[in-house]
């Protein structure tokens, strides 16, 4: 197989997309022939810094330079995130990014988004040696304080949990279904964040912190952009980034830390394996992700994994939000399902909801379609091939998949094939990386009383 020049193989193609060209296993191959050194180094709030080290091919791989260059880029910034972004070494190809990641732009999203998360102007500069930025990450300890009367808060995009939580262990839970992506009134989401609070309140002696799981990206507490805030008027914005804190302060002075789903998932995997190095992967309505490092803490990247991208091949599907091409909202998700019934042979109800549509297929797989087993067959050798690629930028013991996509049948023929994948074509990793769906004890910690153990008291 070859793009742009560059020949690549893989076995193991998945089942319902035989074009899938695997970033991961191009990247590969390029490198073998690539020796131009480069580096970037992406710079986030307070003055955190991380640098990453790359290479490039000789000047006639032009157009393959260009393209993994830039999906190079544009992972960091999807895992990482910074509002400025700094590349050293080959500097004609590294000038082009800067019209494409600007403003009105190829990724004018990409761009747009830095802005709102660190609300300075995204900029992408090239410098010499001596200017390069030095590395300064600051990872931080989170969770794992389950001591005392605790709230414990998942804010999705279809349903809200709470627990409350009593020493670790779970005295009330509820599960209630909310449309914050369709709310234009912020009173929606704040009053139903407080209900929840209450709720969970009324079933303990006293509070004496409150942690949140929320869908977005934060700084500090505040949703800088998330989903369940997507339709309030940006007027408001101020008031969204405070919606969290507002909140606690109608339970009463207490503490409040509130972090991404992604992070949350990974650290209820952390407690539940009594280990770091943990990825959390939640396939829902998009692909969440979190990571906690190998010493149990997190580095404050962004983990915003649904936008990175997954798979080169030119008519790739496209995010309809970020408008890019081949990345991973489409491939980890109900989406990927969804998109995929109709090459399986499954005409789904135009009128039911996405969430319905993937119910169908599901039952369909219990029932043993063929075809509906197949599309996560499929989804499990994106996985394992994607694997390729997440493992150069993380340091993997364990993958937690989690997410209505992966519940029932259909998470257990996602995983087997994802193991078996990495057993077959990828053994150095199937060795490193254990590839799990929660077992009981990480279903009893739960995303609600992980969040619970966000804050020290």
């Amino acid at each position: 197989m070859n793009y742009l020049g560059i020949s690549y193989d893989y076995q193991n193609k998945p089942l319902l997309d035989e074009g899938f060209i695997p970033f991961g296993v191009w990247a590969r191959a390029y490198l073998d022939g690539a020796d131009r050194p480069f580096r970037v180094a992406l710079e986030r709030e307070n003055g955190r810094v991380s640098v990453f080290s790359s290479r490039l091919r000789g000047e006639e791989y032009r157009e393959a330079n260009l393209r993994y260059m830039e999906r190079y880029v544009k992972f960091l910034l999807w895992s990482v995130g910074g509002w400025k972004v700094t590349i050293c070494g080959c500097a004609e190809t590294a000038e082009k990014l800067r019209d494409i990641y600007r403003v009105g732009g190829a990724r004018d999203f990409d761009a747009n988004f830095e802005f709102d998360i660190f609300e300075r102007p995204f900029a992408l500069v090239t410098c010499g040696e001596a200017d390069f930025p030095k590395a300064n990450e600051q990872a931080r300890s989170i969770g794992g304080h389950l001591e005392g009367c605790r709230i414990g808060f998942d804010a999705g995009g279809s349903d809200r949990k709470v627990s409350a939580v009593i020493d670790g262990v779970s005295v009330y839970s509820e599960e209630v279904v909310w449309f914050p992506k369709q709310s234009t009134d912020l009173n929606y989401q704040y009053s139903g964040i407080v209900e929840a609070f209450k709720t969970a309140a009324s079933k303990m002696p006293r509070v004496d912190a409150i942690g949140v799981s929320s869908a977005g990206t934060f700084v500090g507490n505040a949703p800088m952009v998330s989903s369940l805030f997507i339709k309030i008027p940006r007027s408001e914005r101020e008031l969204v980034k405070t919606v969290y804190d507002r909140a606690a302060k109608e339970i009463g002075d207490v503490p409040i830390v509130v972090a991404n789903d992604g992070d949350v998932t990974a650290l209820a995997g952390a407690m539940s394996l009594n280990s770091g190095a943990v990825m959390g992967i939640a396939m829902g309505t998009s692909e969440a992700a979190g990571y906690v490092t190998p010493d149990g803490k997190i580095l404050g990247w962004f983990n915003e994994l649904a936008f990175a991208p997954v798979d080169l091949q030119p008519d790739a599907p496209q995010d309809e939000w970020s408008t890019d091409f081949g990345v991973g909202c489409k491939y980890f998700s109900q989406d990927a399902v969804i998109r995929l019934a109709p090459r399986a042979g499954i005409t789904l109800d135009p009128a039911l909801s996405l969430a319905d549509k993937l119910k169908a297929v599901q039952k369909l797989a219990e029932e043993g379609h063929t075809g509906a087993r197949e599309i996560f067959v499929t989804i499990g050798a994106y996985l394992a091939h994607t694997l390729l690629l997440y493992s150069s930028f993380y340091d993997l013991r364990y993958l937690l998949v989690l997410g209505r996509v992966a519940s029932g049948v259909g998470g257990d023929l996602l995983i087997a094939e994802c193991n078996r994948i990495l057993k077959a074509e990828y053994p150095a990793l199937a060795e490193k990386i254990t590839v799990m769906l929660p077992d009981e004890k990480a279903r009893r910690v739960g995303q609600s009383i992980a969040a619970a153990s966000l804050p020290e008291v």
